[in-house]
């Protein structure tokens, strides 16, 4: 039985959360949010980048499969497809595309 932090907890410990946070109150990343706070947002995200996955349909299915460790790789709640598209990352993305410059507006 594992008695230690799953893997992605461990690396999770190393993303500087109070600067994290800062930010998310600066821009108010989660006003209006009902459902998938800007740090769970985060997780799903870099779990899918670290675990390769390429659609909405294999993030939410691999979350899924691991819902009994999902507490303690740090997500505090559960991740659903529906949700993850609907945050505000998609929208910075279009406004980015919208104004036509090639600059990353997470890179500010």
């Amino acid at each position: 039985m594992n008695l230690g932090k799953m893997l992605f907890a461990q690396i999770m410990e190393f993303v500087p959360w109070s600067s994290f946070v800062r930010i998310v109150v600066r821009y108010c990343g989660d006003s209006r949010v009902r459902s998938l706070a800007c740090t769970e947002q985060f997780r799903a995200m870099a779990f899918a980048q670290l675990t390769y996955r390429e659609s909405l349909r294999d993030i939410e299915a691999c979350l899924l499969v691991n819902q009994m460790k999902l507490y303690s790789m740090g997500f505090r709640s559960l991740v659903k497809r529906s949700t993850l598209p609907t945050t505000k990352m998609p929208l910075l993305l279009r406004q980015r595309r919208a104004s036509g410059s090639g600059e990353n507006p997470l890179e500010r």
